[in-house]
């Protein structure tokens, strides 16, 4: 049997009775990183043989976790603080324990992302994102198809990246109402509301979950527009000239040259 087992984010009294005793009676726990996790099972002395498993192993290693459990080990899968499964590769060990047949259960606990949005105040309903990816070409094509979600979204990001993921949403979504949430559970928990436009006003310390309003604005709405109307609109938000006409082209399922040839005309006039 494989249990993932929830963590606590922060305060390391954030955990269950049940889980401190699945860790206690399993025979293996499969963890990001060893050391972090020796904090929190040393707390509770909690002495197992830990192997690591993260994204940069987890193909090489779910064969060999299938074996264990098929030799009748119990193992335990956390990650560094949370809930497994969200942002880390928990959804592909449990498609190889569907393929084989084998049990698995969870053992509920703390989740970054949702206390986050539950200290935040925005307004439900929400669309979990996580991280963005690294990659340029997949980053904007995600971002791409937010843009026009009317729910809140909720994002992590880590300090080096904050400062730049806020610019790039910035550059598509235009100007929105944002909040992060930084050491959740900890002594120095602190929650920062700011517009996109300004960007975050401190120097990033921390792990974050950042939370963006939806969007609000009625895509029909903005089709009655005159073209240089609906340009200006992305641009007094804060968009760019060059984001703003795809924006527009977006919005009206056209090509972006035809957008822009109809701005200068207009513009002529």
């Amino acid at each position: 049997m494989l249990y993932f087992v929830a963590t606590p984010i922060g305060n390391l009294a954030d955990t269950s009775f049940r889980a401190v005793e699945t860790l206690k009676n399993c025979d293996i726990i499969l963890c990001e990183d060893t050391r972090t996790s020796k904090t929190f099972l040393n707390h509770y002395g909690i002495e197992k043989t830990l192997i690591s498993f993260h994204k940069f192993n987890y193909k090489e290693m779910t064969p060999k976790v299938i074996d264990m459990l098929k030799s009748g080990k119990n193992l335990c899968l956390i990650s560094d603080a949370g809930t497994p499964c969200i942002s880390d590769p928990g959804s592909e060990l449990i498609e190889a324990l569907n393929e084989n047949n084998l049990k698995y259960s969870i053992v509920p606990g703390a989740c970054a992302f949702l206390n986050a949005f539950c200290l935040s105040g925005f307004s439900a309903t929400f669309t979990f994102v996580g991280f963005l990816p690294d990659n340029k070409k997949a980053k904007k094509e995600l971002v791409a198809k937010l843009q026009d979600n009317p729910f809140t979204l909720i994002f992590y990001s880590a300090p080096h990246n904050l400062v730049e993921d806020i610019k790039f949403l910035h550059t598509t979504f235009g100007d929105r109402e944002a909040c992060t949430v930084r050491e959740l559970t900890k002594l120095h928990e602190e929650i920062e509301y700011f517009n996109l436009h300004d960007g975050y006003p401190k120097e990033p310390k921390g792990e974050y979950v950042l939370i963006i309003a939806g969007n609000k604005q009625d895509i029909t709405e903005l089709n009655n527009l005159s073209v240089l109307d609906h340009f200006e609109y992305y641009v007094n938000l804060g968009i760019s000239s060059n984001d703003a006409i795809k924006k527009v082209a977006h919005d009206m399922g056209v090509a972006k040259n035809i957008i822009y040839k109809q701005i200068v005309e207009l513009k002529k006039k």
